[in-house]
């Protein structure tokens, strides 16, 4: 899953750690998240989803184009 947490948190001028301090999490997983190591819960997606007054599938998406090139090559 891809996300653009990083591009809308810059949108806004807000640091990791604010981002953290206000949904109630930590920078590390801020930063997990928006590297891709780290599929958020839903909680925690909604969270953000609700923080940015977005849909959660502003932030989050999957690369379908990825994808489709995986099955062809495995084929």
């Amino acid at each position: 899953m891809h996300n653009n947490l990083r591009q809308l948190r810059r949108n806004q001028d807000i640091t990791q750690a604010q981002l953290a301090e206000n949904i109630g999490t930590t920078r590390q997983t801020i930063i997990e998240i928006e590297k891709s190591c780290r599929n958020p819960s839903l909680a925690l997606a909604l969270k953000l989803a609700e923080y940015f007054n977005v849909d959660v599938r502003e932030i989050f998406f999957i690369n379908t184009v990825t994808q489709g090139l995986q099955k062809k090559s495995s084929n």
